[in-house]
């Protein structure tokens, strides 16, 4: 399954009008702004993606589609919705609004430090949540709550049916992995790689125990995908079956309990 599709189905969900919420103020508070990949409060930075989960936070159910994308550049409010994210005073870009839930795309032009970020609905603004901003808030885009996605070099996703092997070539996806050169523009899909500036100093472990540097053989940007980082990393000969994986930029670690389907 090529990337776009599950990124699709992990971030932005099916388009649906007309669903109805009561005319309030939208209600959400710290504990529901989470890291849309690992589902955690607490782990933003720039160029991030999180998920908002709240009450009232939109009057209807629509994901962004490709109409909505004008030369490479991504909304910050999906036509018809009213909805808008506020992180300090840049509105965030857009890909997914309901009532009960909302997905953005931290600013990538924003430094690290202390924001507060506020949901807007037309005129109706929700509380103002402090969140800080890190250098990076590394987290591994999953197929279920335990499993990380990598995928084989022809496109497929790895699954107990269809495993990893050790030696083995794969790309995971990440989001919150921090800059890059070239920098990523606020709200432009890149068009080509830019690798991690941090690079020097990211990880790749399995089961606790770090990857060679010289098996790490592409970190940055995921062409195509605002806010997505891919990791290109060659499995050790002597991985363990399902291992751990956790992955960590600028000194920051990923969640535990994510692994990826692997077989000797």
């Amino acid at each position: 399954m090529p990337p776009g599709i599950w990124l699709a189905a992990a971030l932005i969900g099916s388009f649906a009008a007309g669903q109805s919420a009561s005319r309030q103020a939208p209600s959400y508070s710290a504990a529901s702004v989470v890291n849309a990949a690992s589902n955690q409060s607490g782990a933003a930075a720039p160029n991030t993606f999180l998920t908002i989960y709240g009450q009232n936070l939109a009057w209807t159910t629509r994901g962004l589609t490709g109409d909505d994308i004008v030369d490479d550049q991504l909304p910050t409010v999906l036509p018809g919705t009213g909805v808008r994210v506020w992180v300090g005073s840049q509105a965030a870009n857009i890909y997914y609004v309901s009532p009960q839930q909302i997905n953005i795309l931290v600013p990538a032009n924003l430094k690290p430090g202390k924001r507060e970020i506020s949901v807007q609905v037309d005129s109706t603004y929700g509380p103002a949540i402090e969140v800080t901003l890190g250098n990076a808030a590394p987290a591994l885009f999953q197929m279920d709550a335990t499993t990380a996605i990598a995928v084989h070099a022809d496109g497929s996703i790895a699954t107990q049916d269809s495993p990893a092997r050790p030696g083995e070539i794969v790309a995971l996806y990440a989001t919150g992995l921090g800059a890059t050169t070239p920098a990523s523009v606020y709200g432009k899909i890149p068009r080509a790689a830019a690798p991690l500036n941090d690079g020097e100093t990211f990880e790749v472990r399995f089961d606790g125990k770090p990857v060679d540097r010289s098996s790490i053989f592409y970190v940055g940007v995921a062409p195509g995908f605002a806010g997505l980082y891919q990791v290109n990393v060659r499995l050790p000969d002597d991985v363990g079956a399902n291992p751990e994986i956790r992955i960590s930029a600028s000194g920051v670690a990923s969640p535990a309990g994510v692994r990826i389907p692997v077989r000797r």
